[in-house]
């Protein structure tokens, strides 16, 4: 890769500015000796030259890495620099050999310029295709040994005594395992819910008074100290959960009568919902601040006050971008394990108390898939059980927050 890398900077660059700049100019030599004006400008029929030398040759050289990489095909590297450059070379005799007053370039680079925005596009699509494709293939695996119905309304997570099966020691006798997912999906609400109620609230009263209130001065040193929470690595958040946040968390509850364990949900929820504040007063802030300046000065006029305003005009016409913040914050919660795994614990746990450690979906996969069993044994498989409902949960949340959100634009547009 190291050697493609090199070839790119030291060979293609150089080559692609060798052919703009001699297809430049053999349009503009071709203008002044048939005194005829070409259908695009020289510098078209220069990118024209690019394109033919540079696409084809990037392209076998993007194939013949994908190949080395999965060891289908490894391409020695002599071969690989000796096509690319026949191919380059082929492509720039060819681009010169069609410059003519009749050669469209324009268009050409146009259609070109098209297609690399569409294959852009398709990226994240395919992405996401493979993605789910992959979690459906593994969770079916999974499914086929477990009830789906049971894994979704089970209260009890023990697969600890799934290797059993998997080694034909499976008796009467021996220890069933259960993978009810309740407990884990409870833990993870219950985190959310709690970072939520902690960044919704200071978040969005932040981006108000950053955005209404706060001085350009003051505005200029708040927001880039909030946003640094976004920087900071989720481990030194954990640390921090663990050995601060934690331990206070336990004398208030002892305070005030009750018992806390040192790995509380609580925590985490505390910790998780400081780190994702900047997702939703920085987005918040600038969807607030985006709303036509007519609209503050219509209320205004009108003999309002500025926080009559903000309530009745700005943040109700704000409101598709507030929620599309909240969701954003609300994904990175639920994706968040680090924080869980070192203030709450790794323990499946079905309770209302928020004193009592509990895990996540995402604490489970990450245990299930780096632990000392089989690929294919239940407890390594029931990952992408987790990861297949906590999917479809997702795409059921993002279509009820798709429909909020188109409510609120029909409503303000």
């Amino acid at each position: 890769m190291l050697k493609v890398l090199l070839y790119f900077v030291i060979g293609v660059l150089p080559l692609c500015y060798m052919a703009f700049y001699i297809g430049r100019k053999k349009a503009r030599k071709g203008e002044l000796a048939s005194g005829e004006r070409y259908h695009s400008r020289p510098g078209h029929y220069g990118w024209y030259a690019v394109i033919w030398m540079a696409v084809p040759s990037m392209a076998v050289s993007f194939l013949f890495t994908i190949l080395g990489s999965t060891k289908i095909f490894p391409v020695p590297f002599s071969m690989h620099i000796t096509t690319l450059f026949i191919l380059a070379s082929g492509g720039l005799w060819f681009a010169l050999k069609s410059v003519s007053p009749e050669l469209k370039a324009r268009n050409f680079i146009e259609k070109t310029i098209k297609l690399f925005l569409i294959t852009a596009s398709l990226v994240s699509i395919i992405t996401t295709v493979g993605i789910v494709i992959s979690i459906i293939f593994e969770s079916m695996k999974f499914f086929s040994h477990v009830n789906f119905f049971d894994f979704i309304t089970g209260t009890k997570w023990s697969p600890d005594t799934a290797f059993l099966e998997g080694a034909g020691r499976s008796g009467d006798d021996a220890a069933k395992p259960e993978f009810g997912s309740v407990p884990i999906f409870a833990g993870t609400f219950m985190v959310t819910f709690i970072a939520l109620t902690v960044a919704v609230p200071i978040g969005l009263l932040s981006a108000i008074f950053m955005s209404e209130y706060a001085t350009p001065k003051v505005r200029g040193f708040v927001k880039p100290v909030l946003e640094i929470l976004a920087g900071i690595p989720t481990v030194v958040y954990g640390f921090f959960a663990a050995i601060t946040v934690s331990p206070l968390v336990v004398r208030a509850a002892e305070a005030i009568g009750l018992e806390a364990d040192y790995t509380n949900a609580l925590t985490p929820g505390m910790v998780m919902g400081i780190m994702i504040i900047p997702f939703v007063s920085s987005l918040s802030d600038d969807v607030i601040n985006a709303i036509p300046q007519n609209m503050r000065e219509g209320s205004l006029a009108l003999g309002t006050t500025r926080s009559e305003t903000m309530k009745y005009v700005m943040l109700p016409a704000a409101m598709p971008g507030i929620i599309a913040a909240v969701l954003l914050a609300l994904s990175r919660a639920i994706g968040e394990t680090m924080i869980v795994v070192m203030a709450a614990g790794l323990r499946p746990n079905l309770t209302w108390n928020p004193l009592e450690g509990m895990t996540t979906v995402t604490v489970r996969i990450v245990d299930a898939l780096t632990g000392d069993q089989a690929f294919d044994s239940l407890e390594t498989l029931s990952a992408f059980g987790l990861g297949f409902v906590l999917l479809i949960m997702t795409l059921m949340l993002n279509i009820v927050s798709s429909v909020v959100i188109r409510k609120f634009r029909k409503q303000y547009d």
